[in-house]
């Protein structure tokens, strides 16, 4: 294996200390320290591994393969950083005929040199679980104090490469970052939006905006040069050889060179849009009979020219000229009704919401940046807590990932005491409600075990979610979509819950 100074212990112990505190000036220091310390060819995997994105992205190792491959862990920590992305680098290249065995004598190979400590963190990098704090904003952040760099020409830099990991390796290398610039077939991280109640109220915000909807559909970033096309995902993984009809409708579009951000999904025959599970299955398939269409609401290059930091109103210009028809629909306003009817539109429409933005705002790729606004309906359901799951990482020690239920009051669907299961969270809960669930459930367990606490079910808690999605996985054939707690309803007997009909409904 590969050479190198950096041991995985010392990112194990980052990984740790990050988790230990709360504090972001302290994660930052934490970080810059460890950067500081890194040869250059190690800066980019070690920046991966923090973040739970590994530079080869997508590997293939998933939990279940993780439990199986587990061998006698090494008594001493002498696993480099170099020698795990050789590894990953191995993974990531194995396929066809023989690919699982070697996959898995592989990973064999790899955690039986890593002690115990090191086998639960390198099972967090490849299963992307972090959850130590260390998301991408505090990473810049470390870059730029590591290696005493203003703070927005590493933000900048990382925009336009779309790699953190790259960044921070031509800071550590001493190239000049104020020379990185936008370049045509290298993805840029995309610019997202902050939330508002209503899009009136985000017109009064903002001022005088574009309104347009907001599809449920897959982000996603296009490049054109010539007759080469380039599509990618919000993550920045490319996909262009499974969307030829994207490809084709961009390559007929009267321009050379562009980059322009939007979404896509599939359309019913009367060019409603399709449920939003139906355009994902697409999008990460080859071609098929459904086909996606592509929408866009923003331009950041074309033909040689770069818009990213020209005011709104000069993007969507030069987009509504180049793109026409695929634009996604919408209006210029600076009046509260006007942005109210849109959002009415919309979801009529069948599409989620709108988002509103300010017509004189750049381009913040990388960031939620205050001039954007995404504005839909909130819907709530008050369902059962059937289990919670032993957290981990800062939650260590705490009852968190809530298992939700309906009530199936027919009993259509089998389940024992007549609760159908419809997903899972652990977003939106409080230390407060953390403290809770772990004092109370475990007086209510009805069985328990190291990974999980299962109750009586009789708590019901309310929960927000964007929707719900057909779903193979739960018997009552939905799952939620983006849940979210927003409190226990101790006031409500279980009787009074939501039943499986009502969260069907949510399908339309």
């Amino acid at each position: 294996m590969s050479a190198g100074t950096t041991l995985i212990a010392d990112l194990d112990a980052t990984s740790a200390a990050l988790t230990a505190t709360r504090s972001r000036t302290t994660k930052i220091s934490t970080l810059a320290d460890l950067l500081g310390r890194l040869d250059a060819e190690e800066v980019s995997p070690a920046v991966g591994m923090l973040l739970g994105r590994v530079r080869q992205g997508r590997i293939g190792i998933g939990w279940r393969r993780l439990q199986t491959v587990r061998p006698e862990p090494a008594g001493v920590a002498s696993l480099t950083v170099l020698d795990v992305d050789e590894t990953l680098t191995e993974l990531a290249a194995t396929t066809g005929t023989g690919s699982q065995m070697r996959r898995t004598e592989l990973l064999h190979a790899l955690l039986g040199r890593a002690t115990a400590t090191e086998q639960d963190f390198l099972a967090r990098v490849m299963l992307g679980d972090m959850r130590t704090g260390a998301l991408e904003g505090v990473l810049t952040d470390a870059v730029a104090k590591a290696w005493g760099l203003p703070l927005e020409r590493v933000r900048r830099a990382a925009m336009l490469t779309g790699d953190l990991g790259e960044t921070a390796r031509l800071a550590r290398t001493g190239d000049d970052l104020t020379k990185v610039g936008l370049r045509v077939g290298t993805p840029v991280l995309p610019m997202l939006a902050a939330t508002a109640t209503a899009a009136g109220e985000a017109i009064e915000t903002l001022g005088r905006c574009s309104v347009q909807a907001k599809l449920d559909g897959a982000r996603i970033q296009v490049h054109r040069q010539g007759d080469r096309v380039q599509v990618f995902t919000r993550s920045l993984a490319e996909i262009t050889g499974r969307v030829p009809e994207i490809v084709e409708m961009v390559r007929a579009l009267p321009a050379q060179e562009l980059i322009l951000d939007g979404e896509t999904l599939a359309l019913t025959e009367d060019g409603l849009p399709r449920a939003f599970q139906d355009s994902m299955a697409r999008f990460g398939s080859e071609a098929g009979e459904v086909v996606l269409r592509p929408w866009f609401f923003d331009l950041l290059h074309v033909d040689g020219r770069d818009l990213i930091d020209e005011p709104l109103q000069h993007r969507l210009a030069e987009l509504t000229r180049v793109a026409g028809e695929l634009v996604v629909p919408g209006t210029v306003t600076d009046e509260p009704e006007t942005a109210e009817r849109v959002m009415h539109e919309a979801l009529a429409a069948g599409h989620e919401g709108v988002v509103v933005k300010a017509l004189n705002g750049a381009y913040a790729a990388g960031r939620r940046g205050a001039n954007w606004l995404k504005v839909k309906p909130v819907h709530t359901l008050d369902l059962v807590v059937l289990a919670a799951e032993w957290g981990y990482g800062r939650r260590t020690g705490w009852l968190s990932n809530l298992h939700l239920a309906a009530r199936d009051p027919a009993g259509r669907f089998g389940e024992p005491d007549g609760l159908v299961m419809v997903g899972k969270t652990f977003k939106g809960l409080t230390d407060a409600l953390l403290r809770w669930q772990t004092e109370h459930f475990p007086a209510i367990a009805t069985e328990r075990d190291e990974a999980l606490v299962r109750i009586r079910p009789d708590v019901v808690v309310e929960i927000a979610v964007d929707g719900v999605q057909r779903s193979t996985r739960y018997p009552g054939g939905v799952a939620l979509r983006f849940a979210r707690v927003k409190r226990y309803r101790q006031d409500k007997p279980v009787t009074e819950a939501d039943t499986i009909d009502t969260v069907r409904e949510l399908l339309h």
